[in-house]
């Protein structure tokens, strides 16, 4: 009696691992053969997935750790400014270029100052910035701002030096006396106004070929404080302005930390 031949024996155990194809007879159930691609391509899918956020937050980890000046930071500036080398337990800020639009321009030098490592910059809206009428301003913008809740604020305000004088490249006695001067930018310091009574004293200084008028006003009704502080100097076409301000209660406190700032305030 004849017998039926037995069917193809599946070459499982002769395969070899090696072997970049699987074999051909090979039978798997459907519930493997449904999980088994599902698994892979959700795998697939997460790695995808977590790779792409990580190259989304890169550019802000980078930020982080190195912060452009004419952006304002929402951290300390003590995180990415260097010590003061001649006061460790401030730090020193340095304009350059890349962090105004008048900078850029070269209608401000570079300047520096010191402050607190606790302080943080704040943003410049666009419309006070200059940075719609550079290079040719006809009216005065701030350049850069920063603040503490504790201590205060301060800003550099720039001034067309057209704005003040006929005379080109005039130094800032050209322009006039220290009271002259503030009479003119004095709204500036103050935000809205400003009274002559209102300035306690004014002084000058001099560093290397530069002056410098120096100011303390007592402002009771100044939007930037009731106690400012003030240090300008001309360059080039503009006179710059540097503007320590604090309310009544900041001051006390505050007072020798915004003077150590207006007195490190210098055009480089």
């Amino acid at each position: 009696m004849a017998t039926a031949p037995f069917p193809p024996i599946p070459s499982i155990v002769t395969h070899s691992s090696s072997t970049s194809k699987p074999p051909q007879n090979l039978s798997l159930s459907p519930p493997f053969r449904a999980q088994f691609p599902n698994s892979r391509t959700q795998q697939q899918t997460t790695l995808r997935r977590d790779f792409l956020r990580g190259v989304a937050l890169l550019p802000l980890l980078l930020d982080l750790k190195m912060p452009s000046s004419s952006v304002a930071k929402e951290i300390e500036v003590g995180s990415y400014l260097p010590p003061s080398p001649s006061d460790p337990s401030f730090v020193l800020f340095k304009a350059s270029p890349k962090d105004t639009p008048a900078l850029r321009a070269g209608n401000v030098q570079p300047y520096q100052f010191i402050l607190p490592p606790t302080w943080k910059q704040t943003r410049v809206a666009n419309i006070l910035s200059g940075n719609y009428c550079q290079p040719k301003c006809a009216e005065p913008w701030i350049e850069v701002k920063f603040e503490d809740e504790k201590q205060g604020k301060i800003q550099v305000v720039a001034s067309p030096l057209i704005r003040l004088t006929n005379k080109p490249n005039a130094t800032i006695e050209d322009i006039g006396s220290p009271e002259k001067l503030i009479a003119s930018l004095g709204p500036f310091v103050t935000g809205n106004t400003y009274d002559p009574d209102e300035l306690l004293q004014s002084s000058l200084e001099k560093r290397g070929d530069q002056t410098y008028y120096k100011y303390e006003l007592e402002t009771p009704f100044a939007l930037t404080g009731s106690h400012n502080l003030a240090k300008a100097t001309a360059k080039g076409n503009t006179v710059v302005l540097f503007v320590a301000s604090a309310n009544d209660k900041q001051w006390p406190a505050s007072e020798k930390i915004l003077k150590a700032m207006l007195d490190s305030f210098q055009s480089t």
